[in-house]
């Protein structure tokens, strides 16, 4: 008995040191890891909220890109850090909605160890082909993979990716055999399409923006159910008879499972109220992207639906990572 006072007591003492270093938060910078190099999405969409953050938290940002295995190796190290309120991860679908059920050794586990903060905005994903190449359509897409099967492949940003998924999901929706070619990133994924390497590849639309409009690439659908605002020109997928195809990629911002609760809610509430700054919606609608802003309860439960989603796709699929 004299042992739980004494807890007790001590957990009293310490109550208010701990009200007050929540009340102090932040006074020092942010580290925002993010788990593909810097120049890509999780890197732009954080730089797009960056001043108005800065504004209303007095501290700056720090990114520390950690790429790597669909974002995971990033993922792990933001799971592990100090759960000091000082340390976050910009996770999205394969971090969170795929990786869960891809991996099977993970150390951590996403949705309990990196809950989420706050969501960011939906991007959506294009089927691209090589530009001066043989296939001009879906339905020509999907011709010449079933005469060539040794010519049908498609790339993607890296195992566990959105452009991953999305390669064999189409393979599934369409009866036919794709084979997966994994780059390390967007950029060389990209490359492999404009470089005749592979057939095709399905990733985030602004990655290939400027190579469709120079004619360089063609872009023969977006993946989403309903056509893009910033491409309104390019029919879905699903209109050219993908059935059942609508995949967008999704950014966020999740921390350490034990970071105080109090500063999940502050960061969470100063996020979306930069998403809702006309001025950054804009410029993420100008990257090619749609504001998505979720508080940290709502984001959760976000996830938790969006790894329900993927599973039984992964799961026939057959695809997994170690």
């Amino acid at each position: 008995m004299a042992t739980r006072r004494s807890l007790l007591a001590g957990a009293a003492l310490l109550a208010p040191h701990v009200a007050r270093a929540q009340a102090a938060w932040p006074d020092r910078p942010l580290r925002f890891v993010i788990g593909g190099a810097a120049g890509g999405a999780s890197d732009i969409f954080l730089r797009m909220m960056e001043a108005r953050l800065r504004e209303a938290l007095g501290q700056p940002l720090i990114i520390d890109p950690r790429p790597g295995a669909g974002g995971m190796v990033g993922a792990e190290v933001a799971a592990k850090a100090t759960p000091d309120g000082y340390t976050y991860y910009i996770n999205h679908i394969a971090s969170h909605g795929i990786g869960p059920t891809l991996y099977r050794r993970l150390s951590f586990d996403p949705l309990r160890d990196l809950p989420g903060v706050a969501r960011i905005a939906f991007l959506p994903n294009v089927l691209i082909v090589k530009g001066d190449g043989p296939v001009r359509s879906i339905a020509e897409l999907v011709a010449f993979a079933r005469a060539h099967p040794d010519r049908a492949n498609f790339s993607s940003a890296g195992s566990g990716t959105s452009s991953h998924l999305s390669g064999v999901l189409f393979g599934q929706r369409m009866g036919v055999e794709v084979t997966h070619i994994p780059y390390r990133g967007t950029a060389p994924s990209m490359a492999a399409v404009l470089n005749g390497e592979v057939l095709f590849a399905i990733d985030n639309a602004p990655a290939s923006r400027q190579q469709v409009l120079a004619g360089m690439l063609r872009a023969l659908g977006v993946s989403t159910a309903r056509r893009a605002s910033t491409m309104p020109e390019i029919p879905t997928l699903q209109e050219q008879g993908v059935p059942e195809f609508d995949v967008s990629s999704w950014y966020g911002i999740a921390a350490p499972g034990a970071v105080p609760r109090p500063v999940i809610e502050r960061l969470g509430r100063e996020i979306v109220a930069a998403l809702n700054d006309p001025a950054v919606a804009q410029r993420v609608r100008d990257f090619g992207a749609e504001p998505a802003p979720l508080g940290p309860a709502e984001y959760d439960a976000f996830m938790r639906q969006e790894v329900a989603t993927w599973a039984p796709i992964v799961r026939a699929s057959g695809v997994t990572v170690d």
